[in-house]
């Protein structure tokens, strides 16, 4: 069995070439022995370079190992400092409340206890003067009560009735008033930043993995589709908010207002409300990716995002959407679409539709929108750097009482 069959892949004997394996490959064993330790070779040397190759990506896995372990230590150390010295910061605000509301406790029971014994000192001093001035007229004998009226008949000057005033009994509760402001402010805030924290701890995931494809289809884009909802305090004061604040109305505006009552006066001058233009941001802050729809009515609806911290009152450009580099917005008409951003516009054409889909990958600093009817069709695309958080945004513009718009509920 010296020879080889190369085309059967078996050892045969010499005579078999010209018998069962006539007309096949056939080469010596010896010669198909030094072919196949070549071929040997060659593997040994990809295996063992695929072996170095897989040696160094393992360390290089250790090496990542490492550096999270490093980052998330060093993250959880700062993060306990940082939390540390805000309860540190909150004891000590506590601690000068509490001790300049009992220095200014000192100062009005001293202001009204000295007040009261001046009132006291007083009243035993009329009491005497009408013991005296009631012996007096029990006297018989005229001249000695004409000699003793004029020195007793006076009266000494009185306290000052102004400064015994009885006052309000709301001596500290604008302090409780003030205090509970500052919890709720604080509430707020942590409830948003709540979220960018544990959003930005759940996306170490995305750093370490390939980025995700764009979505193509709306059932991709429904995979990122998020509830949101109309913050009350951000909203101008002719939006009614209603559908769990998920839709705004406008409303007509009144000639003359009512007399609210004290509470509504201090929540319509709340500090995040849009003043100057008929806007309402989103409760949520959004980053990542993120879809929702928008279903308007009207003639001019701005479907935008912005910024938290976008202005709510003075210029048009300080606080439109779409007039500032704050914010981005697509300006939906009956006829046309328009795209604004730093009070520069973009003709948008594509087909009309009463609902528009706005898709955002905050990473990747990408804001695409829809036009949605039977199909889903990309109206415009913006390219850009977030820097901060956003937030979505309806604003309404050569409008009419009963314009409306709504984010949807998606599935």
């Amino acid at each position: 069995m010296k020879m080889f069959c190369r085309t059967d892949q078996q050892s045969i004997c010499y005579l078999c070439p010209v018998d069962e394996h006539k007309g096949h490959d056939t080469v010596s064993a010896a010669a198909e022995r030094t072919e196949r330790q070549r071929e040997l070779e060659v593997s040994r040397q990809n295996i063992q370079q695929r072996i170095q190759d897989r040696q160094k990506d393992v360390k290089v896995l250790q090496q990542e190992v490492e550096a999270i372990n490093g980052s998330a230590d060093k993250a959880a150390e700062d993060s306990e400092k940082i939390f540390t010295e805000l309860i540190r910061l909150m004891e000590k605000r506590r601690s000068d409340v509490k001790r300049q509301l009992r220095s200014q406790q000192d100062t009005e029971v001293s202001r009204v206890k000295e007040l009261q014994e001046k009132l006291e000192q007083e009243i035993t001093e009329l009491k005497r003067k009408d013991a005296e001035l009631k012996q007096l007229s029990h006297t018989e004998d005229h001249n000695q009560f004409l000699h003793n009226y004029p020195s007793l008949s006076a009266l000494s000057e009185s306290t000052d009735s102004s400064s015994i005033k009885i006052r309000p009994l709301r001596y500290f509760e604008d302090v409780t008033a003030a205090v509970s402001e500052v919890r709720d402010k604080l509430q707020d805030v942590l409830t948003e930043t709540w979220t960018n924290i544990l959003k930005a701890v759940t996306d170490v995931d995305v750093l370490l993995s390939e980025p995700e494809p764009e979505p193509k289809t709306r059932t991709d884009f429904l995979k990122y589709s998020r509830e949101i909802t109309l913050d009350p305090k951000t909203a101008n004061t002719l939006l009614l908010l209603s559908e769990g604040n998920r839709k705004a109305t406008v409303e007509e505006e009144e000639e003359e207002e009512e007399e609210e009552e004290e509470e509504e006066r201090s929540y319509s001058r709340h500090p995040d409300r849009f003043t100057t233009c008929l806007q309402v941001l989103s409760r949520e802050s959004l980053t990542g990716r993120c879809y929702w729809e928008v279903e308007r009515r009207g003639k001019g609806v701005h479907v935008a995002v912005a910024y938290k911290n976008i202005s709510r009152a003075g210029s048009w450009t300080e606080c439109e959407f779409g007039g500032n580099y704050k914010s981005w917005a697509l300006y939906c008409q009956n006829t046309s679409y328009n795209f604004w951003f730093n009070n520069v516009h973009t003709s948008v054409s594509g087909p009309r539709s009463s609902r528009v889909g706005v898709y955002l990958d905050h990473r990747a600093g990408i804001l695409s929108f829809y036009s949605i009817s039977e199909t889903m069709t990309l109206l415009h695309r913006v390219q850009t750097t977030f820097t901060q958080p956003l937030c979505a945004g309806l604003g309404f513009y050569y409008c009419s009482p009963g314009d409306t718009a709504e984010f949807c509920k998606v599935k």
